[in-house]
């Protein structure tokens, strides 16, 4: 009699997950002992050399871990300094961003919040709500829309072109009244975003909400986040986005100074 279908996707996904306990292992065994061979992997492990093989491989094949020709041991690849240097990066943007954010904050009494690019989304990595902040939501650690959010809308504009072409070349949800779902309409807001240095959004995202964002740049000029000023539409009306985004801008750019970028501000 065979096991029931809920059954075996349970014992699926704690074979899964147990794949994933052992692949990590790996790579702590070989940062605790700079290299290994599979049958040292296997021996910490406490598993068959063929499964150790299967695991290294699996590491290998996304450069997590790199082979030794001449002694045929395995060391730690490439691959983990790429992810380490990333998530130092948005630690720097978060540490270094904090005074930015407060003084920002402080001064237009409203929530800032700083946002890198995660794939198809925004995600928050810092936010400060102002004395006059009506919503007391925590954006940070979350994804928001690249189409519908101010902080989105800058990154997205300034992304690699094979991003803009993946996002303008989906269909795009609608949250809102106001939100803009015209693949050419879009791209239009894009460029004028580049063009103008900050972008925004009126109620695109969540009714009642605005909110004035401008580009973030490390040291190579690249845009590495977004830092942005969000509240009531009733307080951040269409018309005072320009004044609002001179000041955004001026705390994006002391942001991109403290990251290494001395060029022009765009």
């Amino acid at each position: 009699m065979s096991a029931p279908q809920g059954e075996n996707a349970d014992r699926t996904s704690v074979a899964v997950v147990q794949s994933v306990d052992r692949a990590l292992s790996v790579l702590e065994i070989l940062a605790a002992q700079g290299e290994a061979g599979v049958t040292e992997v296997a021996a910490e492990l406490g598993v068959h050399k063929s499964t150790a093989f299967r695991l290294v491989a699996a590491l290998e094949s996304r450069g997590f871990v790199e082979q030794l020709a001449d002694r045929g041991k395995y060391r730690l690849g490439f691959g983990v300094v790429r992810l380490a240097g990333a998530a130092a990066a948005q630690l720097d943007i978060a540490r270094e961003g904090r005074p930015i954010s407060e003084a920002l904050a402080a001064d237009l009494e409203e929530t800032v919040n700083i946002a890198i690019l995660d794939g198809d989304r925004a995600v928050n990595v810092s936010q400060v709500r102002g004395p006059a902040a009506l919503s007391t939501h925590n954006w940070v650690g979350q994804g928001t829309p690249l189409h519908a959010t101010s902080s989105g809308k800058v990154l997205l504009a300034h992304a690699a072109d094979a991003v803009r072409k993946d996002v303008l070349g989906r269909d795009l949800p609608r949250y809102t009244f106001a939100t803009i779902t015209d693949p050419e309409l879009l791209r239009q807001d894009l460029d004028r975003i580049v063009d103008q240095g900050w972008g925004a959004t009126a109620e695109e995202y969540e009714v009642g909400l605005s909110a004035v964002a401008a580009p973030v740049r490390g040291a190579d000029g690249d845009v590495l986040a977004a830092l942005s000023v969000s509240g009531p539409s009733f307080r951040m009306a269409v018309e005072d986005f320009p004044r609002l985004a001179r000041r955004v801008v001026a705390a994006a750019v002391e942001l991109s100074r403290r990251l290494g970028y001395f060029g022009p501000a765009r």
